[in-house]
């Protein structure tokens, strides 16, 4: 039985995830901060996790570990949005951003390849985000940080691959989650009233538009890929989901950097 470790298990895609890969016969640890949360979730157990604390990631993956025996699936879907002008986002909220996004992912990973290489078999799955494609105003940080976790998840793929474990990155674009009210609520606390306040409410407007969120992908087909991906026999390097996901990043990757930073402020109504 395939014995499965998921982050961001109490809430969105990450709970709807957890409990599809339980349903489909896998042994599932759902670890979160609100570890509580997940009990509600037949055939999954709770982990208690604080991705800032390197410590809190080695318990969890000693009791998944002590339980089951051995991880087969590690799947990173635990994060959240940092917005706000670089101007202004304090370097504290820059750190927390990171640690949670990309270190403390990184530490679980760490912590469960000893044991994937000498199984000779794993894989690692990665939530990201079209962010971390492309950039835009007032996500700097969150984009960062779904940049680096591109970019380590390339690294790790090729370091890995002699020892049979495949890594995958998710990239959903928007999703019909909290996700967005928690981002424009840091957004509101961060450049609402400074330099920035006219940017910030045009993305306010922009996310608050019906037209958009009648676009928005439903967790339930986010959580149904990050199960593909954790479980299919051959997986691609990266899943892709979401209205004109692929359009978006064709256009990040052909238009000129002025062109597409246009395009962007046309989007978003930004003067």
């Amino acid at each position: 039985m395939t014995t499965i470790l998921i982050t961001g298990a109490s809430s969105g895609i990450g709970a709807r995830a957890a409990a599809l890969l339980a349903q489909g016969g896998a042994t599932v640890f759902g670890a979160a901060r609100n570890a509580r949360a997940i009990d509600g979730i037949p055939g999954v157990t709770a982990v208690p996790i604080d991705l800032t604390d390197p410590a809190s990631i080695r318990r969890a993956v000693d009791l998944a570990t002590e339980r089951a025996g051995h991880v087969d699936v590690l799947i990173n879907c635990a994060g959240y949005g940092e917005f706000g002008s670089v101007e202004e986002t304090t370097l504290v909220d820059a750190r927390r951003q990171l640690e949670v996004n990309v270190v403390g992912a990184v530490g679980l990973i760490q912590a469960v390849l000893p044991g994937m290489r000498e199984a000779r078999s794993g894989r690692i799955v990665n939530v990201s985000s079209l962010a971390g494609e492309f950039a835009a105003p007032l996500g700097g940080w969150y984009h960062a940080s779904k940049f680096a976790l591109e970019a380590l998840s390339d690294s790790l793929r090729g370091e890995v691959r002699q020892y049979g474990i495949d890594v995958t990155v998710v990239q959903p674009s928007y999703v019909a989650t909290g996700w967005h009210d928690d981002a424009m609520e840091r957004l509101e606390s961060v450049s609402a009233h400074g330099p920035y306040a006219s940017m910030a409410a045009a993305m306010r407007r922009y996310f608050a538009n019906p037209a958009l969120a009648r676009q928005f992908t439903t967790p339930d087909a986010v959580a149904a890929l990050v199960a593909k991906a954790a479980s299919t026999r051959r997986p691609r390097t990266r899943y892709r989901i979401g209205p004109g996901s692929n359009i978006a990043v064709a256009l990040a990757t052909i238009l000129p950097d002025r062109a597409f930073d246009a395009l962007t402020r046309k989007q978003f109504g930004y003067a």
